[in-house]
């Protein structure tokens, strides 16, 4: 399955394409602006798929804060990918699955997406992030994507998170560019802080 997202990814010269994203930059910045807004201080900031790490390098130039990015992608060509993009981040691209990855260090904000991952595994997801992954007393971002002139309704996250019984302290939309809905819905979730 990763070859073959990672051939799509690879077959374009746009950054936005190559994370995936088939519109233009405002429709890119709506869906993924509210991801600096959830970001409230400096910090480490890893993004689970980063594909060819252009989020990263938007959530640098969008936060106010001062934010080292980093990046983990399933597929080691997409990975490859972004570290040619982004040299002077190239030691801070992983490969691997987030769900058995084992980070070299915790970050103090996480962005993720539970729409990749069975239902059945959801709760064990967040949980394991929030206890491996995100520094304690940092933020899960969980982000939920859309696209109401296509009638696909955003990922319902907020609700999601709630019902495996994690308790948000953030949730956001944001409207698509052209109106009729949300493009995008997140929650994030604080880590707990160590006794």
């Amino acid at each position: 399955m990763s070859a073959i997202f990672g051939e799509a990814y690879l077959d374009s010269d746009n950054p936005r394409a190559q994370s995936g994203f088939g519109g233009d930059e405002a429709r890119w910045e709506a869906a993924r602006r509210p991801i600096a807004d959830a970001i409230d201080r400096d910090g480490t900031f890893l993004d689970i798929g980063c594909a060819s790490g252009y989020l990263m390098e938007c959530i640098v130039r969008w936060t106010p804060y001062r934010v080292e990015p980093y990046g983990l992608d399933l597929s080691p060509a997409v990975a490859d990918l972004a570290r040619r993009r982004l040299p002077q981040w190239a030691d801070r691209i992983f490969t691997g699955n987030a769900v058995t990855w084992r980070p070299p260090r915790r970050f103090d904000f996480v962005r993720t997406e539970l729409v990749y991952v069975p239902e059945n595994r959801q709760r064990a997801f967040v949980r394991r992030l929030l206890g491996d992954v995100v520094s304690p007393g940092g933020r899960l971002i969980v982000c939920g994507y859309g696209s109401p002139r296509s009638n696909v309704p955003t990922h319902p996250v907020r609700h999601i998170v709630r019902e495996l019984g994690f308790e948000p302290e953030l949730e956001l939309e944001a409207e698509a560019p052209e109106g009729g809905g949300p493009i995008v819905e997140l929650t994030a979730v604080r880590a707990p802080r160590d006794p």
